[in-house]
């Protein structure tokens, strides 16, 4: 089969490599159908984690169920069916709790797993045109009728939406508050059609890309460029000095402060100052415990200068971690079937598998109208 293999940074490549088999009697193979590259990937892609050469990408996955082990019950082939990005058991103690991000047998000596991602175990990605899914009755999120015709808003029941309700959610937000969100990628923007959803009564989205900014503006957001000054300042500016009830970190470690450079602490002192005395935040932006090619000292540990004293005497709260997506995917499915919820409205391109090296390069570097990216493996 083709699939998008990384060969060390910037550099990916559609190689044709061994099709996936069932291994155990409760695994599934899956034909793509679709695929998307997450702006969590491009951390890999950039060399700035260690993933090894010759793996693949890709951890939002929707397809086909082709081939079906003999202790798989409820899938069936035949069924179309969006995988979380994280890969559960359903047995162990965190499973067992809905913490399915922090599973203790996929990825053996840790807490957590993840298809094509650095340190998140063995499991091969799915920007390809086949991946295996093990513990298919547990993965596998069994899509309603309307699969195929919604099938690029399903996708995102893979990761995004609900990493972006997540955020809205590690925050504590209540219907009728105000929101800040600092990063309009992605993740971003379905933490403000989340916190829509939701009932805000205010959501203020910072980034510094005009083309992330209108789409922002779009889905109802306050868009903050912040560009045109401190966007914690902005906020509490247009809110009368108080600033928002919650806040979203969906940036990650590789943020850059308003004039582009790379400072791993921006957002979240930025969320410190933005945020109420006892507001809470949210933080689903990656940050790792080690990056070795920081220019940063502190950040090379995974470290930061964090504004804890505002932070303490603001009696604010934090949630982070990685989004235990089953705990939500049913529920988002629901809304999206019912048509309370559009995630697909942020896709910018839809491309076949064989452009994935052009469409990592273009959206490695944010260019002008690359917001996120669906592959088609069929195509």
């Amino acid at each position: 089969m083709k699939a998008v293999v990384y060969n060390g940074p910037k550099d990916v490549s559609v190689d044709t490599i061994d099709d996936p088999k069932i291994e155990k009697p409760t695994d599934v193979i899956i034909r793509l159908t679709t695929t998307n590259i997450c702006g969590s990937d491009l951390h890999m892609y950039e060399g700035r984690t260690s993933f090894e050469k010759g793996r693949v990408f890709g951890h939002e996955n929707l397809g086909e169920v082709i081939e079906v082990g003999a202790a798989v019950d409820r899938i069936n082939k035949g069924d179309r069916v969006c995988m979380p990005f994280n890969v559960g058991c359903g047995f162990c103690e965190n499973c067992e709790r809905g913490l399915t991000g922090f599973c203790l047998t996929t990825n053996p000596g840790t807490a957590g797993a993840a298809y094509g991602f650095a340190e998140m175990g063995p499991w091969q990605g799915g920007q390809a045109e086949m991946m295996r899914v093990p513990y298919a009755d547990f993965n596998c999120l069994k899509l309603p009728e309307d699969a195929e015709e919604k099938e690029d808003d399903y996708v995102m029941l893979s990761d995004i939406f609900p990493t972006g309700w997540h955020g809205v959610e590690l925050s504590g937000f209540l219907p009728g508050e105000s929101i800040a969100i600092y990063g309009a990628g992605p993740v971003g923007l379905m933490a403000a059609h989340s916190a829509e959803i939701r009932g805000a009564a205010q959501i203020f989205v910072v980034d510094s890309h005009d083309d992330r900014l209108k789409l922002a503006e779009a889905m109802g957001a306050i868009p903050i460029d912040m560009r045109k000054g401190d966007p914690a300042q902005q906020i509490l500016d247009a809110t009368g000095g108080l600033g928002t009830d919650r806040g979203v970190e969906a940036v990650g470690y590789q943020c850059c402060d308003r004039h582009g450079k790379e400072r791993s602490n921006y957002t979240m002192n930025c969320l410190v100052k933005s945020t109420k005395a006892t507001g809470g935040i949210g933080v689903v932006g990656v940050f790792i415990p080690e990056d070795p090619n920081a220019t940063d000292d502190l950040q090379k540990e995974g470290k930061m200068a964090f504004d804890f004293g505002n932070f303490w005497f603001k009696g604010q709260k934090i949630g982070t971690g990685q989004c235990n997506v089953k705990h939500y995917n049913r529920r988002l499915m629901k809304l999206i079937e019912q048509g309370r919820a559009n995630p697909g409205q942020i896709i910018s391109h839809r491309l076949p598998l064989d452009q994935a090296p052009d469409a990592y390069k273009h959206f490695d570097a944010r260019d002008n109208g690359w917001t996120k990216v669906v592959l088609k493996p069929g195509a």
